[in-house]
């Protein structure tokens, strides 16, 4: 995985400061917000084998976008056969009501066929998993990245003027 953090940044997005990276653990939505926020976070969710939440949260980000109405029944079949499908392996975790209404909705989709279904899955990940990931080894190690390598490297002076003595 390379250094500490390197995954959290996207091709064009500049690393987000220290301060932006702590201050995700006050806000899930501005975690969520964030593009290098979401990353790590889907990273951590790969570990916890639960991806498939934030994937189907970003699939339903994407058909919102979306416009045209042959495109928006194409992508909202791809949703429905990668994550509400029973036979999907990356079946997301929805109630019966949610999903009876994901079916109904199912009959012509729009861009906001999942909206149920994915605030359901918002609040899943809010309440589950983004505690475990504030209180993980991965994201503390990402909160304190840059006062870490500035700190270990004055010790690491430190320790060699100690040893030339």
């Amino acid at each position: 995985m390379g250094r500490p953090g390197f995954y959290i940044n996207g091709d064009s997005d500049p690393p987000p400061s220290l301060e932006e990276i702590r201050a995700w653990s006050e806000s899930f939505d501005r975690l969520m917000r964030n593009s290098s926020g979401r990353r790590a976070f889907s990273e951590f969710l790969k570990c916890e084998y639960s991806e498939e939440n934030i994937l189907f949260w970003q699939a339903c980000e994407d058909l919102k976008l979306e416009t045209n109405p042959a495109v928006v029944e194409e992508k909202a079949r791809l949703i429905y056969e990668d994550y509400i499908s029973i036979l999907s392996p990356k079946e997301v975790s929805l109630d019966s009501r949610v999903r009876d209404i994901v079916h109904r909705n199912m009959r012509a989709p729009t861009p906001h066929t999942f909206d149920e279904a994915q605030s359901q899955i918002y609040t899943l990940m809010h309440r589950d998993s983004y505690p475990r990931f504030i209180n993980s080894s991965s994201y503390k190690e990402l909160a304190q990245l840059t006062s870490n390598c500035s700190s270990a490297g004055r010790k690491e002076s430190t320790s060699r003027k100690d040893s030339a003595t």
